[in-house]
């Protein structure tokens, strides 16, 4: 008689969004998403311009309860049918990271389930095997509000950082240009929006870490450098707001290509050839880097991967599955782990680190 398939809570509250999913995952690793329930925070961090942590925090104890109700109900299932409860336990606010580890340790312990504490970058690099069936080992381009790395994706807790942000994320430099250009939260997508409509010619920006032989990332420089500008045009009319979206964002897409190549040469050297090169994070969702990164793979001559992008932003159908994939390794957690407002990836990894500059921050 066949084994019934692995069914996971996810639960995701590193930041502002608060989500919970239930995903099945059957013995030959293929994956289905039966909930996948995500309540935004926007209209409360708005007024604020970005996410204030304790606001954060005080909104996921107020939903998080009803939105693991909801996605239990929408996928069908009780408690009891569950295989594990997996929740994010870091890296992210902390808050926010406490609510729900706690929330799914009282889940395990009242159901006597096995608990699985996620690392939520873990769970960016095992979404595209939910997605799509895909081996081991692909580089990962992760990119999001909090994170900018360039991971080999060798196994299930096995990663190799091969480059990562010396400064900004990338996605806060999107949303610091934002603010200073007055667009509204969250900043990314308006930046996004404006530059469609500029002359991403115009400003002479600078291209950071441009031809360096390591696969790192600053954006710390190319946002002084917007600064500047704003500071110059005092106030920036609309055409000019678009003009510097543009520009930026023409930066940015010249060093990510430029990063991205030195990074797949570095992993091919290390590891062989990868099996795709794969985006996740929220900045996987802007179409100009999902473009330029087409392009990038058609010229390392591998396959390109982006979730959906409801699966690049944070959500807790990523959390399931990470946890389902860590379950099938019998690889649980116990009721004294604590939540992590830091946590490398790479950090439990065996493979020597060749390629990581040790004073990044993420």
């Amino acid at each position: 008689m066949a084994s019934k398939p692995t069914l996971v809570l996810g639960i995701e509250t590193t930041c502002d969004e608060t989500a919970a999913a239930v995903i099945e995952r059957q013995r030959d690793g293929s994956g289905k998403i039966l909930s996948n329930i995500v309540r935004s925070q926007i209209d409360e961090h708005a007024p604020f311009g970005g996410v204030v942590p304790e606001i954060a925090a005080r909104a996921h104890v107020d939903m998080l309860d009803g939105i693991i109700r909801a996605a239990m109900n929408e996928a069908n299932v009780g408690f009891g049918d569950l295989s594990a409860v997996a929740a994010a336990a870091g890296p992210g606010l902390i808050g926010g990271v406490i609510v729900g580890l706690t929330t799914a340790k009282a889940i395990a312990l009242v159901h006597d389930t096995p608990l699985i504490a996620v690392n939520h970058l873990e769970a960016h690099a095992l979404t595209p095997r939910l997605t799509v069936p895909l081996t081991f080992p692909y580089c990962l381009f992760l990119a999001s509000g909090g994170h900018t790395q360039i991971v080999a994706v060798l196994g299930v807790g096995k990663y190799v950082r091969i480059g990562t942000t010396l400064d900004d994320a990338m996605g806060e430099a999107f949303d610091k240009v934002a603010k200073m250009l007055d667009l509204p939260y969250p900043g990314g997508p308006q930046v996004e929006r404006a530059a469609a409509h500029g002359d991403p010619a115009r400003f002479d920006f600078p291209r950071p870490m441009l031809g360096r032989p390591d696969a790192n990332f600053s954006l710390s420089g190319l946002k002084t450098a917007v600064r500047n500008e704003v500071a110059r045009l005092d106030p920036p009319e609309p055409q000019d707001i678009a003009d510097l979206c543009a520009g930026f964002q023409a930066a940015v897409l010249d060093l990510t290509a430029d990063r991205i190549r030195v990074g797949l040469r570095l992993f091919q050297q290390q590891f062989g050839p990868p099996r795709a090169l794969v985006a996740a994070g929220g900045v996987a969702s802007n179409l100009a880097i999902r473009s330029a990164l087409h392009d990038i793979a058609a010229q390392a001559q591998t396959t390109l991967i982006v979730p959906p992008p409801a699966l690049c932003t944070d959500n807790g159908a990523m959390i399931a599955w990470a946890g389902a994939e860590r379950l099938a390794l019998r690889l649980t957690d116990d009721m004294e782990t604590a939540p992590r407002a830091r946590w490398r990836l790479d950090e439990t990894t065996q493979t020597p680190l060749k390629f990581a500059n040790t004073r990044a921050r993420h």
